[in-house]
């Protein structure tokens, strides 16, 4: 019997340095693949800027990945089209931007300070700033009606315009020419390297799978002790 033990103890520490071995490969290939991601949007961030609307098609659909990218367009405000974003720590201002073709940009221009939103420039002004997809649903809507810019939402808050398909930010430069504090970027997440993520989870499926062989040799082990006890007696 002490033989046997000493052999489930070797089986259970080989099948344990296994799974640990397993869970760290996976954990560094997740690493892997959050860092590809986040160098895809600064690589898509750091490209020139596009002039938005000769990439959008007149039935809103993209001519081109522009999800990211600094962008230039032209129009003018709608300030009767203002809400606020308010977040965990910060409300955004949102205002709709008229562009010259006729459809509206939701434009994050900045933060809101002191619950006073800063007046909008009057006539026609080029923006730059980046463009950027709707933002999920907030898990909670605050007073104001908005938790994150959400383009659905702001469909049925503005129902009388045609919105374009994305939202754009304000680069700081331009908030800072507006005289409104800029608002955090939240990029959307880049493409990233799914190889990695698959080999994440190939990692973790081979440790899940150590484990279960593990106890089943252990256990296997335990029931060859008991037989050969039994016929010893």
């Amino acid at each position: 019997m002490p033989s046997i033990r000493l052999k489930q103890a070797a089986v259970a520490t080989i099948g344990i340095a296994a799974t640990i071995v397993m869970l760290g490969l996976g954990l560094w290939q997740m690493r892997a693949f959050e860092n590809s991601e986040a160098d895809a949007a600064r690589e898509q961030l750091a490209l020139p800027p596009l002039p938005l609307l000769e990439n959008i098609d007149p039935d809103g659909m993209l001519t081109g990945y522009v999800y990211g990218r600094q962008v230039l367009v032209s129009g003018h405000y709608l300030p009767a089209l203002t809400e606020l974003v308010e977040g965990s720590d910060s409300v955004r201002a949102v205002t709709g931007f008229e562009t010259s073709d006729g459809r509206v940009l939701p434009v994050v221009r900045g933060l809101v300070e002191g619950g006073q939103v800063v007046p909008a420039p009057s006539g026609t002004v080029e923006l730059s700033g980046v463009f950027l997809p709707s933002e999920p649903a907030a898990e909670q809507n605050p007073p104001s009606g908005l938790g994150s810019v959400r383009l659905a939402a702001l469909a049925q808050l503005w129902p009388e315009v045609q919105l374009l398909p994305g939202y754009l930010t304000l680069s700081p430069e331009q908030a800072a020419a507006e005289g409104i504090p800029a608002a955090p970027l939240q990029l959307p997440e880049g493409e990233g390297s799914w190889q990695n993520a698959g080999y994440a989870l190939q990692w973790w499926a081979f440790a899940g799978f150590a484990v279960f062989m593990t106890i089943h040799f252990v256990r296997v082990l335990g029931r060859t002790g008991t037989v050969v006890h039994q016929e010893e007696q």
